[in-house]
C-alpha cells in the first residue's frame, strides 16, 4: 500500500482564518490516521498580495494549535524555475501552447463567461 500524503496550501495574502485551520486540521488528521505525511506548501506566487508577515503568521499559528508538518514548509515561489522549465518542455513537445490574447480580450472572455455562468480559465 502507498503512503498517504496530504497538504495544506494557503496563500499568504492575509492571516490564517478558521476555514484554513479546518482544512489543515482535516488533512493533518487524515494523513496521521493513515500513518502518512502532512505537508505545508505556501502558495506565494501572487507577488503583489503575498506578504512575509502572513506567511510567518500561518506557520506560527499552525504550530501553536499543534498541527505539525513533515519536512520543511515548501515555498512555491522557490520552485518557479522548475515550473518554467516544465512549461517550456511541454511547449517543446506540443503538449501546451502560449496564449497571445490581449488583456482586453481576456477580460471580454471573462465577462462572457459570467453572463453564461461558466468559468473561463485563461
Amino acid at each position: 500500500m502507498k503512503t498517504v500524503a496530504t497538504r495544506f496550501a494557503p496563500s499568504p495574502t492575509g492571516p490564517l482564518h478558521i476555514g484554513g485551520v479546518r482544512t489543515a486540521l482535516f488533512n493533518w488528521l487524515y494523513s496521521k490516521n493513515k500513518g502518512g505525511k502532512f505537508y505545508l506548501r505556501i502558495e506565494d506566487t501572487d507577488k503583489e498580495r503575498s506578504k512575509d508577515e502572513f506567511k510567518n503568521q500561518i506557520i506560527n499559528s499552525l504550530k501553536w494549535i499543534g498541527i505539525d508538518f513533515d519536512d520543511v514548509e515548501y515555498i512555491q515561489s522557490n520552485k518557479i524555475d522548475d515550473h518554467i522549465n516544465i512549461a517550456n518542455e511541454l511547449l517543446k513537445k506540443g503538449l501546451a501552447y502560449k496564449c497571445y490574447c490581449s488583456t482586453e480580450e481576456i477580460e471580454e472572455q471573462k465577462k462572457k463567461g459570467k453572463t453564461k455562468k461558466i468559468t473561463i480559465y485563461l
